[in-house]
């Protein structure tokens, strides 16, 4: 059966590194996005190289009928869907909790959080033996902040990333039955434009001494975990959260 993978926030960084290494896999994808629609095309581009089909959606995921729409965009252009990279997610700045705006606050849980429960519900009711699919697995981007706590940072997004985890180890063992793996994905220090976004594009080097191999990650090295968690290698591997982080 043809794999076909949706990768949320899958135009620029970790997901596009992901997108372009599920195609090299031989995965037709369905990649997500919210404003990037330039980087989404040029990362489908790239996917297409590697012989495979892919669509750029747009979508904000925390909200039901671009969840669905983007799912069914999916089905309809590629295929039955058989997993989702839930990438999609947000930061805000850089800043102490005390310091941290409500509404950030509430953009980043409703992104990080709701976003992500809404992607595995939709995939799950599609993958499901128990509503009729044929198995699938579901791959959650977490972080290291959400063991670390991130203080002085970012604490909020920490939050929502232990969330995250509290996530793939509930539906791991609800739909371990149905035919449906979930493990989670735990990124370190990674050069993405992430760092930009939240204030400090030179995050990853100015901390690189906190990682205990001293440098920072690179998108791909996450990528290639993600592309293992689903795989059939992975086929007894369910509510794991894979740290890919140096060691931090």
């Amino acid at each position: 059966m043809e794999q076909v993978t949706v990768v949320t926030g899958g135009s620029r960084g970790i997901g596009s590194a992901v997108a372009r290494r599920l195609a090299d896999a031989g995965h037709h994808v369905c990649i997500g996005y919210e404003r990037a629609r330039e980087a989404a095309e040029e990362t489908a581009r790239a996917v297409r190289a590697s012989g495979v089909r892919c669509i750029a959606v747009q979508a904000d995921t925390s909200v039901d009928s671009q969840v669905e729409a983007l799912f069914g965009a999916a089905q309809e252009e590629l295929g039955p869907v058989t997993g989702l990279v839930n990438n999609a997610g947000i930061t805000g700045p850089l800043g102490r909790f005390t310091e941290t705006a409500p509404e950030v606050m509430r953009r980043v849980v409703d992104v990080n959080v709701t976003g992500a429960l809404l992607c595995a519900r939709r995939a799950a009711l599609g993958m499901s033996t128990r509503h009729g699919g044929t198995g699938g697995a579901i791959v959650n981007i977490s972080s290291c902040a959400a063991t670390l706590g991130a203080p002085g940072e970012y604490v909020h997004y920490a939050a929502s990333k232990a969330a995250v985890d509290a996530m793939t180890v509930g539906l791991a063992k609800e739909l371990a039955g149905e035919g449906v793996r979930v493990n989670s994905v735990q990124p370190g220090m990674v050069l993405t434009d992430i760092h930009a976004s939240m204030g400090d594009p030179e995050r990853p080097w100015r901390n690189a001494s906190r990682v205990p191999m001293g440098r920072p990650g690179e998108a791909h090295e996450v990528a290639a975990a993600v592309a293992w968690l689903l795989s059939p290698e992975a086929s007894y591997t369910s509510g794991a959260v894979l740290r890919v982080s140096g060691g931090l």
